[in-house]
Formats: C-alpha cells, sequence, structure tokens
C-alpha cells in the first residue's frame, strides 16, 4: 500500500511541475512577443525622428505608446547614451546592457532580471535602423515587471499541489477501504486455509454477495466437504482393512496356538488345522491383491491398455469360468444377447473381465440354490450394456448408494462364509468408470437385483433376437 503511494504522489508532483513548466514557458513566451512587436512599432516610428535629433517626438511617441502599459521605454544612442527615459530618470545617463549591446550590432535580444526589490523584469532590446543605409542609428530598450505572470504562475502551483494532496488523500482512503474489503475475506480464506492445513475440515468460509469472492468463498467450502468426506472415507477403509486383516490373522493365530498347546496331537486333526490355515491365507491373499488391485486404481498406475475386444466373446469367458460355480450351487447361468455381431470395442480386456467377472460371481453367491443369473447384452444409442441379473433375496432401496463402497456388506456373516472381501464391486465400479462408463444397479427385496454396465460405442452393432 505504502508503495502504491508514493508512486501516485510521485507521479503527481512530476504531473504539476510539468503542468507548471509548460504554462510559465507559454506565459512568458506570449510577454515576449507582445513585448517585441511594441519595441518595432516604436523602432519603426522613431527612426525619422532620430535623425533629424527631434527627441520631443520621439519622447511623446514614447509616452503615447506606453502609456497605461507599465512598461519602462528607453531609447540610446549607439554610444549608449540615453537619449529618452519614459520615467525621466537616466535621460543624459549612460545605460550599458548586455541586451543594448546586442541590438546595437544588429540583433534583437531579451532577457530576465530582478530588480532591486527582488522582482522579475523581462527587458527587451531592438535596433532602430536607417531604411536607406540599414545603419543602426539607436537601440529601443523596454522594461517590463511580470510579476502578474509569476503571480499566475504561483496561483496555479498552489492549486495543482492542492489538488494533488487532496486526490493523494482521496486515493489514500479509497486504498485503505479497498485494501480492508480485499483483504478482509483474504484472511478468513487464509485461516480457513491454515485450519485445512491441519486437518480440520470443518471450517467453512461465510458466503457474502455474489462477487468473485462469493464465488471462490464457495468453491473453498466445497473443497472442505469433499476433503472431509475424503478423511471420513480414508478413516473408514483404513478401520474396515484393519478389521479385514484382523479376523483370519486373529484366527491363524488360535489355530497356532491350538497346535502348541496340544501335547502329542492327533495327525488328523493336525491336518484339519493346517487345512483351516491354509483357507485363512488363502482369504488374506485374496484381500491384499483386491486392497492393491484398488491402490493401482485409485493411483492412476494402474492404466488401461485397451486392445480391440469382442465384448460377446468376454462375457462368454465370463460365463465358462463361472458355470461350474453355478452348478455346484444348482444355479442356472445362461446369456441373453439382444445382439450377435457387435465391431469390437477399445477396452482393457482384464479389468473389463474381472469387472464383469466379479459381479456376475457376486450374483451367484448371493443367490439361493436353485435360482438363476442371466448376462444380457443390448446397445442403447452410443453405449453398449451388459446386463446381470438374478433372481436372488434382493438390495434394500435405501442400501443401494452403499454397495460399491470398500468393504460394504448386507450380509456380513453371509459374506465371510463365502469368502467374500468386500471389495468386488468396488473394483468392478473403478474398472468400468476407467473405461469411461458408469453402473447400475436395480433392485427390489424378494424380486432380485440387475447391474447394468454402461460402455460407450460408438462403431454400429447389429440387431438380432436371437438368443445364445
Amino acid at each position: 500500500m505504502t508503495t502504491y503511494m508514493v508512486v501516485i504522489m510521485t507521479t503527481l508532483v512530476l504531473m504539476s511541475i510539468y503542468i507548471i513548466g509548460v504554462l510559465g514557458e507559454n506565459l512568458y513566451e506570449n510577454e515576449q512577443i507582445k513585448l517585441y512587436e511594441k519595441a518595432n512599432i516604436i523602432s519603426d516610428s522613431i527612426a525619422p525622428h532620430l535623425l533629424e535629433e527631434n527627441m520631443s517626438t520621439v519622447d511623446n511617441y514614447m509616452l503615447q505608446q506606453l502609456t497605461g502599459t507599465g512598461i519602462r521605454g528607453i531609447v540610446v544612442n549607439p554610444s549608449f547614451n540615453v537619449l529618452v527615459d519614459s520615467n525621466r530618470e537616466l535621460n543624459g545617463t549612460v545605460l550599458m546592457r548586455d541586451v543594448i549591446k546586442t541590438a546595437s550590432e544588429g540583433t534583437q535580444a531579451h532577457t530576465l532580471l530582478k530588480d532591486s526589490s527582488d522582482m522579475n523584469m523581462m527587458t527587451i532590446a531592438v535596433p532602430v535602423i536607417k531604411k536607406e543605409t540599414e545603419a543602426i542609428i539607436g537601440v529601443v530598450y523596454l522594461v517590463e515587471s511580470v510579476a502578474q505572470i509569476d503571480k499566475t504562475i504561483g496561483f496555479v502551483r498552489f492549486n495543482l499541489f492542492l489538488f494533488s494532496a487532496l486526490i493523494c488523500i482521496l486515493v489514500g482512503l479509497l486504498s485503505f477501504g479497498m485494501s480492508y474489503i480485499v483483504t478482509s475475506p483474504v484472511d478468513d480464506f487464509t485461516k480457513i486455509a491454515n485450519e485445512i492445513s491441519k486437518g480440520n475440515f470443518e471450517k467453512r468460509v461465510a458466503v457474502k454477495g455474489k462477487n468473485e469472492f462469493s464465488k471462490l468463498a464457495m468453491a473453498i467450502n466445497f473443497m472442505c466437504s469433499e476433503l472431509s468426506n475424503l478423511e471420513d472415507n480414508r478413516k473408514k477403509f483404513i478401520s474396515d482393512a484393519s478389521h479385514e486383516l484382523k479376523t483370519p490373522l486373529a484366527t491363524i493365530k488360535l489355530i497356532c496356538d491350538s497346535v502348541v498347546s496340544t501335547p502329542d496331537p492327533d495327525p488328523e486333526m493336525i491336518q484339519e488345522f493346517l487345512k483351516d490355515l491354509s483357507d485363512e491365507v488363502d482369504r488374506l491373499t485374496r484381500i491384499v491383491e483386491r486392497l492393491l488391485k484398488l491402490t493401482k486404481l485409485d493411483s492412476g498406475k494402474s492404466a488401461p491398455n485397451p486392445v480391440p475386444t469382442d465384448i460377446t466373446a468376454l462375457l462368454n469367458s465370463v460365463l465358462k469360468k463361472l458355470t461350474p460355480t453355478a452348478n455346484a450351487k444348482d444355479i442356472v447361468l445362461y446369456s441373453d444377447y439382444k445382439i450377435t455381431e457387435c465391431a469390437p470395442l477399445m477396452l482393457d480386456f482384464d479389468k473389463m473381465w474381472e469387472a464383469v467377472y466379479n459381479i456376475t460371481d457376486n450374483a451367484i453367491k448371493y443367490t439361493d440354490e436353485g435360482g438363476f443369473v442371466k448376462l444380457g447384452l443390448n446397445k442403447e444409442g452410443k453405449e453398449i450394456i451388459i446386463q446381470i441379473e438374478d433372481n436372488g433375496p434382493g438390495i434394500p432401496y435405501e442400501e443401494q448408494e452403499h454397495i460399491f463402497d470398500r468393504f460394504y456388506r448386507l450380509d456380513d456373516s453371509r459374506a465371510r462364509d463365502t469368502g467374500g472381501t468386500g471389495l468386488g464391486l468396488a473394483i468392478a465400479k473403478e474398472a468400468v468408470i476407467l473405461h469411461g462408463g458408469r453402473i447400475e444397479v436395480s433392485s427390489e427385496q424378494g424380486m432380485g437385483s440387475t447391474f447394468s454396465i454402461y460402455i460407450p460405442a460408438t462403431l454400429e452393432c447389429e440387431k438380432s433376437d436371437n438368443k445364445i
């Protein structure tokens, strides 16, 4: 702020000095031109009378020209003797001035000097020339006070400096006012930013008005909300992951303690313990592998590696892989494709295969024996739709928005019996989003569920009613 004030003050002072300089130069130049004109008129008029040495006529003419002007007129001969003085003070004396000497040599001259009272005086000297011979027969010397000009310049100078001071004061007040208006919300933003840096995401900036600051405040508040949600999810994820890892680890510890504390354990018991131990290790391995997959998806390190993919072949591969699992539960797993011929899509085969696999496997696990799971394929507009439908118990409406959360389970005990980790649907969603698609779920309790995967596609597909 101080720097701005100094710059403004310096600019105004320099501007004032320039204006005063230009004004003074212009006023002095105009007065000088006026004196030159009067001196030349007098010189031309008195030349004949000066040759005749008719000083009374010269004196009368001089008085006639200068009366009421405040100008003093003096006529000297080439020897610098004063022939006529309008003030009657120097008649008969010798008057030597530089401008008179210059004029006596045939060149007009002027200068500014100070009189005995320290007042600025402007002097003009022009030669009196005999027209017939061009000889210099005298000099007309005019002296005029420029006090009025100096007074005008002083008046303008005072008002300019006063105006500059008022401008500086006004600018200062406006600057401080604007500074307060600007810095006040900035201070609030800074305080909130400091709180955010300390991990306090509950702070909010007051939104005032509808200007740029209010938009920034809303953006900061939105960021705080997002960071708060992110922090809550992070804490929940750590808690869930710790809980998931703790359970099999506790089981492994219990099995090991049981074996160690049993004297001469029976080989069959050891075999059974080792089988349980292997199951828990497999469970740990699945959890860790899926956590690593999610970490890669979150960090962007697992970028898609798109290759031309026959979507029908991908679905058939999932069917083939899961058919034994479905048969073991007496569940009918089949396909119902509305399109049979589709140009290859640029997809990461492994990631999309795993997304479809996880959802289908989840449907089989949660469908009762004797039920069905159907894989569908269709196209609407510029989207390919993969549908996984079952007639299982369905998903309560209030829980549908959470089923893609990590470690979320509708039936925790049943999920543990089936070996679920609560990460399959989360991985499926991330994989589909990675391809620019989305997943939607439609479900009613007791009526089953339908998961729809929408994949962007711009290639033409042929429709058919044939079923595979």
